[in-house]
């Protein structure tokens, strides 16, 4: 046990406490428990390729290391981020070595295997194949972008979640003993820590070695650790955030679905997560119309004015004053009717223009500025809607000729679209009356 005063620096807390067996792993129970698919496979004794997907913290690489004492294997780390094609290769040497010279196979871990371009990771697939070494990947991104399609079918995908509360106290308390036993810490401190560390184990290990820094300064006497001595010792990170990343694009997918779902508060709530972990309100505010327009639309057309409001007013402000708008933009479309009735029916429209020919306009929809134009037909037989009853040319046709009338516009009963509803459904009346006239 290492002492709060011992003379020689201590370890890490991240590397000092790594598990050395698997049964000493926290948490990630759905696949480490009895009958889990990790656990049969450790127990099987049997090696497999395999890809370790999930946020920073999570055990990835500690999996990786027992996953070599597992399967009694060699181990190789490499980063992809420091390495290239040069430490690939001596990789590869030194799993040859080792089997030729110890007749042992290899686990090849590659840590940030999304940073590997393709050409790098097609270097490990003809390895992989032939059972130099088994292949184990640790990603943060969906590997089903990041990594190549060769690999990834060579390999199982485990998904690693964060840590929960419960399981980050279990990690406290053994840190806790571990590493400073005299100080005592109160409730609501540890669960500061917790707090800070946002389901990440490594960001809790290294928040409490800044409180054990923190407590062997000279002259310290500190015997118990409170939230106070908390929030003035710690450096805090901001919330686990990838500009760019599946955090990045989660985050405004579930802000996205709160507005369309009506939940004010969810989408108020990943609002603030994004701001909180950095996100850009302009982006924010670019989407926030976004939505607008493809949820809320016609539905209720102010919705469009109070977002584009928002966003100018942004831009006048800035930071913090011109979130509020922004926020407030974000609650209003949540309540707001939803119809994504004009939104589908462009889709329709863009999807059969793109397949179709090209269809001439028909004669009495064409302009006729010039004499020759109107001789030889151009507009003629147009009917001015305006001079018509009720504004309308019942009967009209303003398509190509022979394309049926293709409906994709229909609007729901939400909002100002139920009076463009009836109104739509008053007009093809008329459209009935007039082709029952002319028949």
């Amino acid at each position: 046990m290492s002492g709060l005063f011992d003379s020689t620096p201590p370890p890490p807390l991240a590397e000092a406490l790594r598990p050395n067996v698997i049964e000493d792993v926290i948490g990630q129970t759905h696949l480490l428990a009895p009958g889990k698919p990790l656990q049969l496979a450790f127990a099987s004794g049997k090696p497999h390729s395999m890809i370790l997907w999930g946020p920073p913290g999570v055990g990835k690489t500690t999996l990786a290391r027992l996953s070599a004492k597992a399967f009694d294997r060699e181990f190789i780390a490499i980063s992809a981020v420091l390495a290239g094609v040069k430490e690939i290769r001596e990789a590869i040497e030194l799993a040859q070595q080792n089997m030729a010279q110890y007749s042992k196979q290899t686990i090849l871990f590659v840590d940030e295997i999304h940073r590997f371009n393709k050409s790098q990771q097609d270097a490990l697939l003809p390895h992989v194949e032939s059972g130099l070494f088994t292949f184990i990947g640790a990603t943060t991104e969906n590997p089903s972008f990041e990594v190549n399609s060769a690999l990834l079918s060579r390999a199982q995908v485990y998904v690693l979640k964060s840590f929960t509360p419960a399981e980050l106290k279990t990690l406290f308390e053994r840190a806790h003993q571990y590493a400073m036993p005299e100080i005592e810490f109160e409730s609501s401190a540890i669960e500061a820590l917790i707090g800070h560390a946002d389901g990440d184990a490594r960001r809790l290990l290294n928040l409490l070695e800044q409180v054990r820094n923190a407590v062997q300064t000279p002259n310290s006497h500190v015997k118990k650790v409170d939230q106070t001595f908390i929030n003035n010792a710690l450096t805090v990170q901001a919330r686990r955030f990838d500009k760019g990343g599946d955090q990045f694009y989660d985050q405004i997918s579930a802000l996205h679905k709160s507005v369309r779902g009506s939940d004010p508060d969810a989408a108020l709530y990943w609002f603030c997560r994004m701001l909180d972990g950095g996100a850009d309100p302009r982006y924010l505010a670019r989407r926030i119309i976004r939505m607008a327009w493809e949820d809320v639309g016609l539905a209720d057309p102010r919705a469009m004015q109070l977002a584009n409001d928002a966003a100018l007013t942004y831009e006048r402000l800035g930071s913090p004053e011109g979130e509020l708008a922004l926020g407030q933009a974000v609650v209003y479309l949540a309540v707001a009717s939803k119809s994504n009735a004009s939104y589908k029916a462009f889709n329709a429209a863009r999807a059969y223009v793109a397949q179709d020919q090209s269809q001439p306009v028909p004669q009495h929809l064409r302009n006729a500025p010039t004499k020759l134009m109107k001789e030889l037909g151009h507009g003629k037989e147009y009917r001015y809607a305006h001079d018509e009853p009720h504004g309308y040319a019942a009967g009209e046709n303003y398509l190509p000729e022979g394309m049926a009338k293709p409906h994709w516009y229909e609007p729901v009963e939400r909002g100002l679209e139920t009076q463009i509803k009836e109104k739509m459904a008053f007009l093809r009346q008329l459209d009935a009356q007039y082709k029952k006239k002319v028949d």
